[in-house]
């Protein structure tokens, strides 16, 4: 039998914990350094600006990674806000980061900060170089779009359909917005100039107003903001910003000028979202967008539904009542209703269609005393695109609307369509009278005022917001007629 002494027995005692040890450490430093060099090599294919040897280089380069990853997230749920504050965190390690710079243009877009998102996607192009995301070209036309640099648009949507392959690029609608430039530089060559003038007086603030109703012969102004005074002063978790109420304005003759601005008008405002689309001619009637879906109400809506309002013989709003027709009012987005003046045929918009298209318009009539069933109306006014805020005209032949998904200025334009029956009519677009290279929404005509009112987005250096504006249609005659 062979023996050891105490101290070879020691030594193989040693020897047997510590080679595998040795092993295992040596297994952990390839990984280590694996990784290292992974993160190196990432570094300098994203243009981070810190030096590759330093411990703590790594640790901020996974820390980027990570708020990234956290922001894209984000952006992917809709919450802009904070995927803003992810990139953010991103960028004050690496300001040059173009992931960090390209993400972080996505979201000042979404805000309507057009110039701080064309700032960052130009960015984004010059320090990613070569390995830039190709769409940062297509948001930076759009920047440019938005800020009415339509040369510079017009460049980068070209860059943008060499570098971006055919199927995303008709998705993101490139030609159709190259085609927009085209437009709006004719309109801005030609003769005719924009008659719109921002209304007076309180009505526009620094948040966001929108949705103009006039009724009383044009002295009463009904809209929509966002404001912090809003009923409950609750804000929307996914955008950060107030929810919507109902505002009243009161033309005043002496100064002329809109004061007297409230939203204390009874039952028609919770702490959702509120918003009047259309008021009968006498000032009676009217419907209105609800959403209560992300408040406490005790009447919660599935998403954003249409509801009936009545004025009372004492001058107040009734509380909302939501119509009941299932082909009207669904699980999805229903909501800028209007009406003709019988009261018998009611236009209003949806996305019930969204995987073929992104809003559209559809008609109901009334069959009896009850509504019938909704039908979307043709392709030729439904794009793939968005249409949204129609406006019936009274004796139901003229539709106006608002369309992203048809050749004009850019973003949303206004456009009339003729009802000619059994067909419609071929959209036409209202041009620069009425549309700017930015979104116009909300548009509702006044024949006998000789005036129109409407939303659209004001740009102030770089950001934007949406105001009410009024519009001389004194000299505006319907398509074809004489």
């Amino acid at each position: 039998m062979c023996k050891f002494s105490v101290t070879q027995k020691f030594r193989f005692f040693c020897t047997d914990l510590i080679e595998p040890t040795i092993h295992l450490m040596k297994s952990i430093c390839i990984i280590f350094f694996a990784f290292i060099a992974s993160l190196h090599s990432f570094a300098k294919a994203n243009n981070f600006a810190t030096p590759p040897d330093s411990t703590k280089t790594v640790k901020e380069i996974a820390d980027v990674l990570l708020s990234i990853e956290k922001g894209k997230t984000f952006l992917s749920e809709g919450k802009y806000r904070e995927a803003l504050n992810a990139f953010r965190d991103a960028g004050t390690v690496d300001p040059k980061n173009w992931r960090v710079l390209y993400y972080s243009a996505q979201c000042y877009y979404v805000f309507n900060s057009y110039g701080i998102s064309l700032e960052y996607a130009n960015d984004a192009i010059v320090y990613g170089k070569e390995n830039v995301d190709n769409e940062a070209y297509e948001l930076l036309a759009r920047s440019h779009h938005r800020m009415g640099n339509i040369d510079s648009a017009i460049h980068y949507y070209k860059i943008s359909l060499e570098k971006i392959n055919p199927m995303r690029a008709k998705e993101l609608m490139i030609d159709l917005h190259l085609e927009q430039c085209m437009f709006a530089k004719a309109e801005m060559a030609g003769a005719k100039t924009s008659m719109r003038s921002s209304l007076s007086g309180d009505v526009n603030s620094a948040q966001n107003d929108y949705s103009p109703v006039l009724t009383n012969n044009g002295n009463v102004l009904y809209f929509a903001s966002r404001r912090s005074d809003s009923k409950g002063g609750v804000m929307n978790a996914s955008d950060e910003d107030f929810f919507e109420d109902v505002y009243r304005a009161v033309w005043n003759p002496s100064t002329a000028t809109w004061d007297s601005v409230s939203n204390d008008l009874g039952r028609i405002n919770t702490t959702g979202f509120d918003c009047i689309n259309f008021i009968s001619a006498n000032g009676m009637n009217g419907l209105m967008t609800v959403n209560t879906s992300a408040t406490e109400e005790k009447v919660i809506t599935k998403g954003s539904d249409i509801f009936e309002i009545t004025m009372s013989d004492k001058g107040k709003w009734s509380t909302p009542k939501r119509i009941s027709n299932k082909s009207i009012n669904t699980s999805y987005f229903e909501g800028s209703a209007t009406m003709t003046a019988d009261g018998n045929t009611m236009y209003f918009v949806t996305d019930r269609k969204g995987d073929k298209s992104a809003t559209d318009i559809y008609m109901v009539q009334k069959v009896g005393k009850n509504w019938g069933e909704a039908k979307a109306l043709p392709a030729t006014i439904n794009t793939i695109g968005r249409e949204t805020t129609p406006f019936i005209s009274p004796d139901g032949r003229w539709l106006f609307f608002s369309s992203d998904g048809l050749p004009g200025m850019g973003g949303w334009d206004v456009y009339v369509v003729e009802n000619l029956g059994s067909t419609w009519g071929d959209p036409v677009n209202l041009g620069i009278t009425v549309n700017t290279v930015n979104n116009d929404t909300h548009f509702q005509y006044y024949e006998a005022l000789k005036k129109a009112v409407v939303a659209g987005l004001e740009v102030f250096g770089k950001k934007a917001s949406i105001n009410v504006y009024e519009i001389d249609m004194s000299t505006f005659s319907f398509p074809g007629k004489k």
